[in-house]
């Protein structure tokens, strides 16, 4: 017997599959064989993903694929996940969680550790070339450059660092975990404190995506769980299941631990021109954590968050 795992192909997707069939290996699973499913959101590199329908695009085959039996589970950064899955699939579990902060990475000429958000400024101006193409990023960081150009950049992490580096922006936004585990902590100038921009519900977290019959392989997946991940990402895809968004939408969520058994989850609502940023933010248990992301949902709803994504999808 082995298990398949269904991955998308870049260097991030195959570092997590490869992390998952370690774990699972050390904990006595089956032989694993990494699957590499190319994903409709492989073939458009060069759109923005709000054009093109959002992170799902890079779930959709491999889900496919999961559903026929072609693999038996499938990795996924857990924020590219819709807030609610396919019939007959459920995220089995989910490795530890790394930084899930969004970072700030300069051209290597400018290379400068900022450890204060005034030194940023300082430093790019305040009419930066900014590569990113998240919505949620841009619409929070519009509050702290008003006047910034952001432009649209995907494709692996290092073509990303040789674009920057060649002049041709002033700064990239990007997941600071996605940087860490691919060896280039040392580009990272500035992590973003959630007060400046909350970050992607599921950021930094690896999930394990598996059929929900599939008694034998979620054993082999739960063993090698961290709960308290699983718990916050939990809080957090609550908060926007609740609000009724998609990946596309300027959604943040984090749910921190403050205790062995409590979380803490803010959640932010921004509007794309960055003229409203709503927040909101509660504390509660791990076992009540998608019922936290509820309350948090509706503190943001009652704050007006619902007439800024109403906007947004007219967008």
């Amino acid at each position: 017997m082995e298990l398949r795992i269904g991955t998308r192909g870049s260097q991030l997707a195959l570092w997590q599959a490869n992390a998952v069939a370690a774990r699972l290996q050390a904990a006595g699973a089956p032989a694993c064989r990494i699957v590499v499913i190319k994903t409709t959101g492989d073939q458009l590199q060069e759109r923005p993903l709000s054009e093109v329908g959002g992170k799902r695009l890079f779930v959709k085959e491999i889900e496919d694929a999961l559903l026929r039996k072609d693999v038996d589970l499938a990795v996924h950064s857990s924020k590219d996940m819709p807030a609610i899955l396919p019939d007959g699939l459920r995220i089995a579990g989910v490795l530890p969680r790394e930084d899930p902060h969004d970072a700030v990475v300069l051209p290597v000429r400018l290379k400068a550790d900022t450890a204060h958000l005034g030194d940023l400024i300082a430093l790019l101006g305040h009419t930066p070339s900014i590569g990113t193409g998240s919505v949620r990023r841009v619409a929070q960081l519009l509050r702290v450059f008003p006047r910034a150009t952001f432009a649209n950049v995907r494709g692996n992490i290092d073509t990303r660092l040789r674009k920057l580096d060649a002049g041709e922006h002033h700064a990239l936004v990007l997941a600071a975990a996605g940087l860490r585990r691919l060896g280039f902590t040392s580009r990272i100038s500035m992590t973003l404190p959630a007060d400046v921009c909350v970050p992607a519900p599921g950021q930094g977290i690896v999930a394990v995506e598996t059929r929900s019959d599939d008694e034998t392989t979620k054993g082999y997946v739960a063993s090698i769980s961290d709960a308290g991940v699983a718990a916050a990402l939990d809080a957090e895809r609550s908060v926007v299941e609740t609000l009724g968004g998609g990946c596309q939408t300027p959604i943040g969520a984090l749910a921190v631990p403050i205790d062995s058994d409590t979380l803490e989850l803010v959640g932010a609502v921004a509007a794309l021109d960055g003229s409203r940023v709503i927040r909101a933010s509660a504390r509660g248990t791990r076992d009540d954590a998608t019922e936290l992301g509820m309350r948090v949902a509706h503190e943001l709803i009652a704050k007006g968050a619902s007439e800024i994504l109403a906007e947004v999808r007219a967008q």
